[in-house]
């Protein structure tokens, strides 16, 4: 995994792209020199992860353009009509907005930039300290590009105010005032933004679920998006309450969260394994209702710190009529991960249904 991300960065930012990004901009602004620009960012490159090298971009930007902001962003804007195809390394046109642009002089023109400038790379970092410095007027702006008739600019007015963005500052935002674009963006056309909306929500589910809950009823009863595509954001936005099993989630989905139903015991077919093994297991359910459920099982970790962590995965959901039984199946591989460091030790494997833990049965990992 750590080749594929040297080969990410690599592909995202090398010499050819430094190169074509900076004779773009040397066609509106003669005065710059190409080669000197790429050697001052090629030199330094190989130690940099994928957003430091944007950043790396950016300062050589800023120490080869003129010093005037409306100067060098005209340049910059001016450019951008030379560009064949959006790539990653233009977020450093917004990146340059967020630097040089996030003061009450200049501020007005910086929020239309950064919105003009989404449309190259996304300008969801970027506006972050926007955020943070200027909240009223940024939010303003936000919403006013929930009604624009381009997909990007109504995307980042969800994305850029997501409470917990990935990769992304911290903002001091109250998230039910940034939620205010969302209301004008939940019955748009275009997956692309939707699926924005529900990440947004899925953000706030983890700090007020309730809330969360009562918006989407609320989109829902407006009949405003199709059936369809109004379940996908349900049911998207939702997906970390569901897996933690939250009652009133559970419920609002239409899954009892304590269903008639038997669980047998976990049969697991190897309980010694070393890495790159399969846990493989079974256990069957027994319904003594209909039933809507969503059957998920639990990994117990043991940590370096000698304490536990729980992680939730989905198996299936599915519906039973009374007195009908299923087997499930399920194998899962244990092979090294970036995101999580796997440790010799006990683990516990627990079946929860609708959110209630039923049977459990513990194995051995050897690392």
């Amino acid at each position: 995994m750590a080749n594929e991300k040297l080969l990410l960065k690599d592909q995202l930012v090398n010499e050819n792209i430094v190169r074509i990004f900076f004779y773009n901009i040397k066609r509106i602004h003669n005065d710059l020199d190409v080669e000197h620009c790429v050697s001052e960012v090629i030199q330094n490159i190989p130690q940099l992860e994928l957003k430091e090298r944007l950043s790396l971009v950016r300062n050589v930007l800023e120490d080869n353009l003129p010093k005037d902001f409306i100067v060098a962003t005209k340049i910059l804007s001016d450019s951008s009509k030379y560009i064949i195809e959006g790539r990653f390394i233009y977020a450093v046109y917004s990146e340059f907005v967020e630097k040089n642009g996030c003061n009450q002089e200049n501020l007005d023109l910086s929020l239309e930039l950064l919105g003009e400038y989404t449309k190259l790379c996304t300008s969801e970092f970027a506006i972050r300290d926007f955020l943070n410095h200027f909240p009223k007027q940024t939010l303003k702006k936000a919403i006013e590009w929930s009604f624009s008739k381009d997909v990007h600019i109504r995307r980042l007015a969800s994305e850029g105010l997501r409470p917990k963005l990935p990769w992304a500052k911290g903002i001091t935002l109250d998230y039910k005032d940034g939620c205010k674009p969302l209301e004008n963006l939940y019955f748009d056309s275009d997956r692309y933004v939707t699926r924005s909306v529900a990440n947004h929500l899925n953000d706030i589910s983890k700090i007020d679920p309730l809330f969360v809950l009562k918006l989407l009823d609320k989109w829902r009863n407006s009949q405003k998006q199709t059936k369809e595509e109004m379940t996908y954001i349900i049911n998207h936005s939702l997906r970390t309450l569901v897996k933690k099993g939250h009652k009133e989630t559970l419920e609002f989905l239409g899954h009892n969260s304590n269903p008639k139903i038997e669980v047998s015991k976990i049969n697991i077919s190897n309980t010694n394994l070393f890495m790159n093994d399969y846990l493989q297991f079974d256990f069957e359910i027994t319904s003594k209702s209909n039933n809507n459920l969503v059957v998920d099982y639990i990994i117990d970790y043991p940590m370096a710190n000698k304490k536990r962590s729980l992680k939730v995965f989905k198996i299936k959901k599915i519906k039973m009529s009374n007195g009908e039984k299923i087997v499930i199946f399920k194998r899962m591989q244990f092979k090294p991960m970036t995101t999580k460091k796997l440790y010799s030790g006990d683990y516990i494997l627990t079946i929860q249904i609708n959110g209630k833990v039923y049977s459990s049965k513990g194995f051995t990992l050897n690392i």
